[in-house]
C-alpha cells in the first residue's frame, strides 16, 4: 500500500512540474511575442525626421527629376512641420543639399544657408502655416532640354499650405541639371508664371 501511495505522489509531482513547465514556456512565448511587437511598433513610430535623416543618397539617389522633387518636398515638409533639435536641423539642412546642384550650393556659405533656412522656417511657423501636402508633376509634365553642354529638366510641383482651416496652393517650377554622375540636381525654382499673372 505504501508503494501505491508513493506512486500517486510522484505522479502528482510530475503533473505539477509539467504544468509549471508549460506555464513557463507559455509565459516566455508571450514575453517574446510582446517584445517583438513592441520593437515593431517602435520602428513604425519612427518620426519623419528620423526617416529623412536615414535616407541614403549614395545607395538610393532618386533616379528621375520627379523623384528628386518629391524627396525635396518630403524633406521640406519635415523641416517646416516637425519638431527637431538644432543638431537634427543642421543634419536635415545638409541632407536636402544632396539634391542641390553645386552652383546652387555655392551661392551661399554654410552659415548663410543655415541662417536663411532658419529664418524662412521661423517666419512660416510664426504665421502658423504648415505644408499639408506637395505633389510633383507627372512624368509626362517634365520638359527636357540641353543647353551649354548640360542636360536640364523642368517640372512643376504644387505645395498646399494650411493655416487653420484655410488652404493656399502654390505652384512652383523646378529646374534640374544632370551632374557628372548622371544624377538630377535642383538648379533652382520659381513660382509658376501662370500663377503670378
Amino acid at each position: 500500500m505504501s508503494s501505491g501511495k508513493g506512486a500517486k505522489g510522484s505522479t502528482v509531482k510530475v503533473v505539477i512540474i509539467g504544468i509549471i513547465l508549460v506555464c513557463i514556456v507559455i509565459g516566455y512565448y508571450y514575453y517574446l511575442s510582446n517584445k517583438e511587437k513592441k520593437d515593431t511598433d517602435e520602428v513604425q513610430k519612427a518620426t519623419a525626421v528620423q526617416a529623412a535623416l536615414s535616407y541614403n543618397f549614395e545607395k538610393n539617389y532618386p533616379p528621375t527629376p520627379k523623384e528628386v522633387v518629391k524627396l525635396y518636398g518630403q524633406i521640406t515638409q519635415c523641416l517646416h512641420n516637425e519638431t527637431y533639435t538644432d543638431e537634427e536641423f543642421e543634419k536635415l539642412a545638409l541632407k536636402i543639399q544632396n539634391l542641390y546642384d553645386e552652383e546652387l550650393i555655392a551661392n551661399k556659405t554654410r552659415n548663410q544657408y543655415f541662417e536663411d533656412l532658419k529664418w524662412d522656417i521661423k517666419n512660416v511657423r510664426e504665421q502658423e502655416i504648415v505644408i499639408s501636402s506637395y505633389a510633383a508633376g507627372a512624368s509626362t509634365d517634365v520638359e527636357y532640354y540641353s543647353m551649354d553642354g548640360y542636360s536640364f529638366a523642368k517640372i512643376p510641383c504644387t505645395f498646399t499650405m494650411r493655416k487653420g482651416t484655410f488652404l493656399e496652393v502654390t505652384d512652383e517650377i523646378f529646374l534640374l541639371r544632370k551632374d557628372a554622375d548622371g544624377h538630377w540636381k535642383i538648379y533652382g525654382w520659381t513660382l509658376d508664371e501662370e500663377e503670378e499673372e
